[in-house]
């Protein structure tokens, strides 16, 4: 499943896996589980497996006949470095970013570590290729080791997704880090993000030279609470962004 997206960071999304398993607080309301049960166990539906993982051989060669350049979300409804994709399959996923380079591609894992250890067996002491962007998830303090994780990775575009910001980070060393990502969870029973959360990693990122994108306050809705920190919106992106013609 390959499509145009509502995501404010990214053109488009590209799915050659599906299905994840919860792995930290920042799972607990997870957008996608919650999307893809309602289609469990109806016949031919995409999702008739629910959110269980699931590869799709089929749709590695998408990016390749989207002759327009695009910024694409890779795996918006899984993570390609679960435990349980194998790294042959994860090869043919950068075979395909690597040839179809005309495209900016957003890898985001929550599992930073085996993002690390495979990047450094496929790329050696190369560095990735810098129109692939690698990112992690960092939903409260506890889960910061992630940084160092990603700072261990040789990317040239790294960055950091506070979503959902559970939790004050507060001051903290974006070294090595091009892009932060804030916002707050959506859905039933979504949980609040406290403004001042979101203040301290745009001033963090101000002071540090991070390009900072506040993608929304969440609520009942993903819309629910605007996309207004301080009366303006924040739009940052890396230096070498590469926008959709």
């Amino acid at each position: 499943m390959a499509q145009q997206t509502e995501i404010e960071w990214t053109d488009a999304t590209w799915n050659p896996v599906t299905g994840c398993t919860r792995i930290g607080p920042g799972c607990d309301n997870c957008y996608a589980l919650r999307f893809a049960e309602r289609w469990r166990g109806i016949p031919e539906h995409p999702y008739e497996q629910g959110f269980d993982l699931r590869l799709w051989p089929e749709r590695l060669n998408v990016p390749l006949k989207w002759r327009r350049p695009r910024m694409i979300f890779v795996n918006s409804m899984s993570d390609l470095f679960h435990k349980n994709v194998p790294a042959d399959f994860v090869d043919s996923v950068f075979d395909t970013m690597e040839r179809a380079n005309h495209h900016t591609y957003q890898v985001l894992t929550k599992r930073s570590s085996l993002m690390r250890t495979y990047i450094q067996r496929r790329y050696g002491e190369r560095m990735v290729p810098p129109h692939i962007w690698l990112g992690t998830s960092i939903e409260d303090r506890s889960r910061l080791n992630r940084l160092n994780h990603l700072r261990q990775t040789p990317a040239t575009v790294r960055f950091v997704s506070f979503e959902p910001l559970l939790d004050d980070i507060g001051p903290v060393d974006l070294t090595g880090i091009a892009w932060a990502i804030v916002g707050g969870e959506s859905g039933p029973g979504a949980r609040p993000m406290h403004p001042d959360w979101a203040r301290t990693l745009r001033d963090t990122c101000r002071n540090q030279g991070v390009a900072f994108f506040f993608k929304q306050w969440g609520g009942r809705h993903p819309k629910s609470g605007g996309r207004l920190l301080d009366g303006r919106t924040w739009d940052g992106y890396p230096a070498s962004e590469r926008l959709a013609a």
